[in-house]
This record gives structure tokens, sequence and C-alpha cells, in this order.
């Protein structure tokens, strides 16, 4: 029998049942598979089962609606991200697949001194998807935490999360200095690691001028300190350039098991060495399905 006899719509509903990129790529087969694939039955399927009341939230909703099809808004959340919830998060679809992905801006992150203008300062930038972003002045005492409900990513997933950043002129403390990364539901044991914030890696023991505290709450640092700080750990990771200029590094990865309403919480925090970093811009912490 003939594909060609096949009712549009019973193409389309096999079409429905596998995904996006092979959708796509069965289109070519004949007039009636590239019909039935552009159909809004077939995209309906890939696009999220809340992408609904995720869209009201928006402040692009009244566009998002004027589209003309299911496609063309699948498209739409995977070439562009639109902020949500009062402009606190952003969210796109994995072009492939259709998987959610999230970025909290740094406005819906706990940051620990963040409302004290001689540590942190809330500017706007021109090449951020948010309003606002967080400028690191100079702190001893790094904290930033970030929570988002495990219902609100796609389940049977494998995520990672990225601390969305880029450095400053001026910047301090960020090339010696590990941070403590780590990525878990709120209340269970995570995993922790150190990385580097800066993307250069030192290779030997050094010197550097530092400031330092005597005592957390002392306004009057030291300025003029030298001390000898260890070489980088060889196996600690690095920061990579992300497509959209910004810096991106890796603070651990979870898996979203079917039915996990809990909060999962993302960590990078410096609270041990006591001594002074500075000259980082923070866009947020993303949330996106692991490549590979």
């Amino acid at each position: 029998m003939s594909l060609s006899v096949l009712p549009e719509g019973c193409v389309a509903k096999v079409l429905s049942f596998t995904g996006p990129t092979d959708a796509c790529r069965l289109s070519i087969v004949s007039s009636l598979f590239k019909s039935a694939e552009e159909s809004d039955a077939v995209w309906e399927r890939f696009l999220p089962r809340d992408y609904q009341s995720i869209i009201f939230t928006s402040d692009s909703s009244v566009l998002l609606a004027s589209l003309s099809s299911k496609k063309e808004l699948y498209l739409r959340l995977c070439e562009k991200p639109i902020i949500i919830d009062d402009g606190k998060k952003s969210f796109s679809l994995v072009k492939k697949s259709g998987k959610k992905c999230y970025m909290l801006s740094a406005r819906d992150l706990m940051i620990v001194w963040g409302d004290t203008p001689s540590y942190w300062r809330w500017n706007s930038d021109s090449s951020s998807r948010f309003g606002e972003v967080a400028e690191l002045i100079s702190v001893c005492w790094l904290e930033i935490r970030g929570r988002i409900y495990a219902t609100m990513l796609s389940p049977e997933t494998l995520y990672a999360a990225y601390l969305v950043f880029k450095p400053t002129e001026g910047a301090h403390g960020l090339d010696y200095q590990p941070v403590e990364v780590g990525v878990g539901l709120v209340g269970s044991e995570n995993g922790k690691r150190n990385v580097y914030l800066a993307s250069q890696r030192g290779q030997s023991q050094r010197h550097h001028l530092v400031r330092r505290r005597i005592g957390l709450y002392n306004r009057s640092p030291i300025v003029g300190m030298h001390e000898p700080v260890a070489a980088r750990e060889n196996n600690a990771q690095n920061p990579r350039e992300r497509g959209d200029g910004w810096l991106e590094i890796e603070l651990g990865e979870f898996f979203c098991e079917e039915g996990e309403d809990r909060e999962l919480e993302m960590s990078v925090q410096e609270v041990k060495g006591g001594d002074w970093k500075g000259g980082m811009i923070v866009e947020g912490i993303e949330l996106r399905p692991k490549e590979g």
C-alpha cells in the first residue's frame, strides 16, 4: 500500500510520537509527510505540557500568542529565551529535544551582602537578557545560591547548572582562590568541588597582593599584604566562553526524576580563605539539559 493513501491525520499522529529532529527529517519523504509534519497536532506534542502557563508569565505573551502555528512557537522558544516571572527568570527549549532550559537572574539569587553597595552593585548591561545584573565590587565572603523546584524541569533528564558571569577591569582574588560549587536537592547530600572563576590558570606558586580582614566583620582591611598562594589544583575546572559573550562555569549535575517535587539548590561560595576578591558581573545561574 502506498503511503500517499494514508490520511494526513494518521501520519501526523505517528510523527507526534517521534521527536522534533526525526519529524523534520521525515518531512522530506513526501508532500503528505511535509504537510503532516507542519500540523499543530505534531508540535503540540513537542512543546512542554505546561508551556501555556509559562508563556502567560512572559513579557512576550501577546507576541507569542499571535504566532501562526505551534511549530513557529516551538522554534521561537528555541531561538531566543523569553523573560518570565516578572523579569526574574528566562525560559527556552533545546531545539533537538524540546527539553526545558531556565536561567535564574541575579535578582532571583540569594547573594550574601548583595544589598550592601560597598560590596555589590546592581547595574544594567546591554549584553544581558535581564534588566539588572550584579557586579561584585569586593568581598571576603563570597556566597551565591539559587533555588528552583524540580517540577519546573523536564522529567527523566540529566541537567547541568552553570554560573553565567564575566570579569571586569580590576578583577582580583579570583585567579588563585578556588570557589566551592555544588548542585543538589535541598536537605540532601550533594557533591561539592572546587572551580576557578578566572579564565587563566596559574601554574606555579606566586605571591599576590591581597587584602585580608582581621575578623569577619572588621570593616578595615589591611591593604598591601603579600603572602604566598598555592598553585591551582590540576583537576579544577575553568570557565569557558558562551556564544552570547559571557563566561560560564559548571556547578554540577542533577538528574530530574519523574515525580520529583523538591527544591533544587545551586551554590557558589568562597568563605574559608578570608582573602578579598572582586571584579565580576553575575548575570545568573542557568539550568539546561546535559549534552552527550
